[in-house]
């Protein structure tokens, strides 16, 4: 609507949120296939938000991957453009500090002439060479800074516009003052947070000034977030963190069978006589298992069921066993995402099929399981049409987890299609080979 307001002011103030999607790069392989999904990921961030996310525009929505630089360069540039005080938000190992290096507008302040910089340098060198360091330790670990890129250039050097911008604390209010430490000084290329996949690397906020006073980035530290990580084991706790994609194998789930992901969660399909495909997007360290239902619940809390014996299997857990003692289940899940269309192949492809998805006699559904802080899970299920008879019935799966937690749902993304094993060209395939001439025979009935 071109008639509602694109800004908001609060206390005299402008408050704009962007939503920023990092590590992008773990969605698809291609910068194109992550552009096609902004409207799934709106959608998704729309059902997020609840009722009142019907009401927002959404516009300003970015997806967006520090790792292979994907839309950084728009980032970093809004950055600049709106100016005053940029705060990044978000939960831990989601990003923040190597979106912040990627982002923060570097080079932006007024240039410092290469015979001053030589200068201030040398005067540096001179005072490191000749400063006493009484501990060894502190020696080892102090790095001293080139006065060049501490310099900043005289209040007269601004223009009259930006002088009140030099103020440290220009941007905020008093009460948010006291909450942050002072700010840097201004450099062209000021040194970055330490990006780190340990939770907590980032332990106080980061003020750094652009733009010769035009603005700051502030770097937050990561807002807890319930996890999996005390339920496993030390040893496999630093693998519970995605640092690349994941290329999934399809397990097929049958009858009286469950997924067991480490020995820490287990997937179980609720509807009867249905085969079920899985695909889990997930880190190498929850290895996924398909075996009978009753031996998974073996494997993931240590003991069977019926005969109470303990479990002495091969098939290895990194669960710890005050987990094993808690686990229950996290609730039942529909597949309630319709994806005939993208399933069904050439059948409705208009250059090949021409079918209509609501014309075929059975539907696929499927639906994404999410780990809190490790990934997900695509299950998918194909059915007749109408063997359900009830038109809102679809088929379910049941969650079992430690203390029933640290699972939920969203609209399947179909990351199966667009990060599963990559297909050559038909070139390159290899074709059927040519049935030898025992087989024909043998087929023929054993004739000679």
């Amino acid at each position: 609507n071109r008639r509602s307001k694109s800004m908001r002011y609060i206390r005299g103030r402008v408050a704009e949120v962007s939503f920023i999607i990092t590590r992008s790069d773990l969605l698809a392989p291609v910068k194109e296939q992550v552009d096609g999904l902004m409207p799934y990921l709106q959608d998704v961030l729309r059902d997020a938000l609840g009722k009142s996310g019907q009401n927002i525009r959404l516009g300003n929505v970015r997806c967006v991957s520090a790792k292979r630089s994907w839309w950084t360069k728009q980032v970093k540039e809004e950055i600049y453009g709106r100016g005053g005080a940029g705060w990044m938000v978000g939960k831990v190992n989601v990003g923040k500090s190597a979106l912040f290096e990627a982002t923060f507008p570097k080079g932006r302040g007024r240039e410092v002439s290469m015979e001053l910089k030589t200068r201030l340098d040398s005067e540096n060198a001179a005072a490191a060479n000749a400063a006493h360091l009484d501990d060894g330790i502190n020696d080892a670990l102090t790095e001293v800074q080139p006065v060049s890129e501490t310099y900043r250039p005289p209040p007269e050097a601004y223009q009259g516009s930006e002088i009140d911008a030099l103020d440290d604390e220009a941007f905020l209010n008093e009460d948010e003052a006291r909450l942050l430490p002072p700010a840097q000084p201004e450099t062209a290329y000021p040194r970055m947070p330490l990006i780190s996949s340990l939770p907590g690397t980032t332990a106080s906020p980061i003020r750094i000034p652009f733009g010769q006073g035009k603005g700051e980035l502030i770097d937050l530290p990561g807002i807890e977030r319930i996890t999996l990580e005390h339920h496993v084991l030390p040893e496999h706790r630093s693998d519970l963190v995605l640092t690349s994609r994941v290329t999934p194998e399809q397990h097929v789930i049958k009858p009286g069978q469950s997924l067991l992901l480490g020995g820490l969660m287990r997937i179980t399909p609720k509807t009867e006589d249905l085969i079920m495909m899985m695909y889990p997007f997930l880190p190498p360290s929850l290895t996924p298992h398909v075996t009978s239902t009753e031996k998974a619940i073996a494997i993931q809390t240590g003991f069977f069921s019926e005969t109470n014996e303990p479990y002495t299997g091969t098939v290895s857990s990194i669960a710890t066993p005050s987990a094993k003692t808690s686990i229950a289940s996290a609730g039942s899940f529909a597949l309630s995402t319709d994806v005939t269309k993208k399933r069904a192949g050439p059948v409705t492809a208009v250059a090949a099929g021409k079918r209509k998805a609501h014309d075929l006699p059975y539907i696929v559904y499927a639906t994404d399981i999410l780990l809190s802080g490790l990934g997900w899970v695509e299950v998918v299920a194909q059915v007749r049409r109408g063997a359900f008879g009830d038109a809102g019935k679809m088929p379910e799966v049941e969650v079992w987890s430690p203390e029933g937690k640290y699972v939920g749902q969203r609209r399947c993304m179909n990351g199966w299609l667009l990060g599963g094993p990559r297909q050559g060209p038909v070139r390159e395939r290899r074709t059927r080979g040519r049935m030898s001439i025992d087989f024909q025979r043998r087929k023929a009935g054993g004739a000679r």
